[in-house]
C-alpha cells in the first residue's frame, strides 16, 4: 500500500507539482489549502507524512505545527519561502522534521520525503524493548520514559534521539548518525536539528532528575554525544 502524504499548502501551483512529483513516485497524495482542512485531513487520514506551508491563509502554519505535535507522532516536513535561521530554529524547536525553503528542487523534496517515510517505517517494525539501567527507563512499546521515576514529557523528535543513544550507552554518536537513526535523514544536512534536540532533552532530563541529570546525555567536543548514566550522588 503506498504511503499517505497530508500536503498542507495555499499555492494552487506548488500543489499540483507536488502532488506530480509524489504521484509518480508512488506516493498517495491528499491535499488541504489551509490550516483548519488539513488538521481535518490529520484525524480523517492518519498520513504518513505531512507537508506543511507555514504562511497559510486562516490559522498560520506555527499554529497548524504545534497542533499536529499535540497530537501525533507524524514526520513534518516544513516548506516554506521563509528562509531565515530564525524561523528555521523556530520550526525545528516546534518539532519539525525537516526545513526545505521555497524554490525547491523537485528531487531534493522527494528525497527529504523518502527519508522521513523511511524512518516511519522503520520505526513501526521496531519490536517492544524496554531499557532501565536505574536511572532512565524507556518503555519502547508505549513510547514513555522516566527518570528515577519522574515521567518526561518527550516530544517525538527528543524520545527518537533518546532511544538512538541508548541503544549503545557511552558510544559516541555523530551528528550525521543521529540525524540517520532519529531524524531518518541520510543526507547529513542540518546538524543544527541535532544541537537543539539535546539542548531540550538535557533541560527536562534535568528537570526531573536534579542536579547533574542533565550531563547523562554528554557532548564530546568535535565528535558527537553519548549516553551515560550518570553516577549517584557521593559517588566517587
Amino acid at each position: 500500500m503506498a504511503a499517505t502524504t497530508l500536503l498542507i499548502e495555499d499555492a494552487p501551483d506548488i500543489r499540483f507539482a507536488v502532488c506530480a512529483l509524489f504521484k509518480r513516485a508512488g506516493l498517495h497524495v491528499i491535499e488541504a489549502h489551509d490550516g483548519r482542512r488539513g488538521l481535518r485531513a490529520l484525524f480523517d487520514a492518519r498520513p504518513d507524512l505531512v507537508i506543511l506551508d507555514i504562511g497559510l491563509p486562516d490559522i498560520d502554519g506555527w499554529h497548524v505545527l504545534a497542533r499536529v505535535r499535540d497530537v501525533s507522532e507524524v514526520p513534518v516536513l516544513v516548506l516554506t519561502a521563509r528562509g531565515s535561521e530564525t524561523d528555521k530554529v523556530r520550526a525545528l524547536r516546534t518539532g519539525a522534521d525537516d526545513y526545505l525553503t521555497k524554490p525547491f528542487g523537485n528531487q531534493e523534496l522527494l528525497a527529504r520525503a523518502e527519508a522521513l517515510l523511511r524512518r516511519t517505517s522503520a520505526h513501526r517494525r521496531a519490536p517492544d524493548e524496554r531499557f532501565d539501567d536505574g536511572f532512565l527507563a524507556i518503555e519502547h512499546s508505549s513510547r514513555t520514559a522516566s527518570v528515577m521515576g519522574r515521567g518526561l514529557e518527550l516530544t517525538p523528535i527528543e524520545m527518537r534521539l533518546l532511544v538512538a543513544l541508548t541503544r549503545r550507552p557511552s558510544t559516541v554518536f555523530a551528528p550525521g548518525q543521529l540525524l540517520e537513526s532519529a531524524w531518518g535523514d541520510s543526507t547529513g544536512a542540518g546538524p543544527e536539528r541535532v544541537k537543539h534536540a539535546v539542548l531540550r532533552l538535557r533541560r527536562k532530563i534535568s528537570e526531573a532528575g536534579g542536579a547533574g541529570a542533565a550531563g547523562a546525555v554528554e557532548t564530546v567536543r568535535g565528535f558527537g554525544y553519548r549516553y551515560r548514566r550518570p553516577e549517584p550522588r557521593g559517588a566517587r
